[in-house]
């Protein structure tokens, strides 16, 4: 951060100046005329935790997205199917045990096994053959939703949260005060911010196991100089099998995440690959810090936008990627 405030000293002035905005718009209450302007307060502060929330899921389904089309170059346009099929797999495992936990490491499991078929039987005959890849992922994923529509129909289904979860709980965060000059607290739904919490804490491993361990240091020397490693003796098939196979794994534990936040319905495996391939061109390909801060800014930006511009809501999200596009080709936060 010192360095770029060092290196862009006005940028960094206008983000200083917003984020204390921010704050305020936060943690004070509001004059009678920005309510006037923007509506209540709890409309806004709704929309704000709604979009860090949608940030955390993007953010499950985009790692799994950056470790294998990012580190690993291999176009998985089957992700999104992926993460469908571990969000029907986490319904029914709930549904038939009643234990919400039970669904997080079936669809895992269930989910990865599918990315090392996946893996092995496509990407591995087709290393380097970006179009090839594109087209036959894409095949696959059509025939995935047939079938899913065929096993599942084309109903939505809910994923319950267990009853310690549900409700909501209350936040130190005044909406607004009373006549008599009582507060008004917010009140959020309590999943929600422990789900969050759970994506914070996955994304901090992610990113421990790849720049501070030995298999880390392996994968990115994997995708540098793939050869050079393999004549070294390291096998890094096995490698990239294992993080192919994780990178789905976390598809399938987000689709359990949206089938609890949302709901799980045929359409859902577009809806997520889209926004994956947005939260990776934003954030930088490969980069772990720049998927959650596209996540973020993505989920923000939908959940703001449908509030407060319901008609320009989808443009938001690629103006963002326009702007960074035209102005940082490689991501926020990818490698130049």
């Amino acid at each position: 951060m010192t360095d770029f405030a060092r290196r862009h000293p006005y940028w960094a002035a206008i983000i200083a100046v917003l984020a204390a905005v921010l704050l305020w718009m936060i943690f004070a209450l509001w004059p009678a005329w920005l309510v006037d302007l923007i509506g209540r307060k709890k409309i806004f502060l709704n929309a704000l935790f709604n979009g860090i929330t949608l940030g955390g899921l993007y953010f499950l389904v985009a790692s799994g997205f950056t470790l294998i089309f990012g580190l690993m170059r291999n176009v998985n346009l089957a992700h999104g199917s992926l993460y469908l099929l571990g969000g029907y797999i986490g319904y029914g495992v709930a549904e038939a045990t009643g234990y919400w936990l039970l669904a997080f490491p079936a669809a895992f499991i269930v989910v990865g096994a599918a990315g090392v078929a996946l893996q092995l039987v496509v990407f591995r005959r087709m290393e380097g053959q970006d179009l090839r890849q594109t087209l036959v992922t894409i095949g696959i994923s059509i025939v995935a939703a047939d079938l899913m529509l065929w096993g599942w129909g084309g109903d939505f289904y809910n994923i319950s949260a267990p009853s310690w979860l549900s409700g909501p709980m209350e936040t130190i965060l005044v909406t607004t005060q009373k006549r008599s000059g009582d507060l008004v607290y917010l009140k959020y739904p309590l999943v929600r911010v422990v789900i969050f919490l759970a994506a914070v804490a996955i994304g901090i491993g992610m990113w421990l196991l790849l720049n501070r361990t030995k298999i880390g240091m392996l994968i990115r020397a994997g995708v540098d100089d793939r050869d050079m490693l393999s004549a070294s003796g390291a096998r890094i098939q096995l490698v990239f099998l294992g993080v192919f196979a994780f990178g789905a794994g976390l598809a399938g534990v987000a689709g359990v995440v949206g089938g609890t936040f949302q709901s799980i319905a045929p359409g859902e495996d577009i809806r997520f690959l889209l926004a994956s391939l947005v939260v990776v061109i934003v954030g930088g390909m490969g980069s772990i810090p720049g998927a959650a801060l596209g996540a973020l800014l993505i989920g923000l930006a939908e959940q703001f936008g449908s509030v407060y511009m319901p008609t320009y809501a989808v443009v938001l999200t690629f103006l963002i990627m326009v702007g960074v596009l035209a102005f940082r080709p490689q991501g926020l936060m990818g490698r130049a």
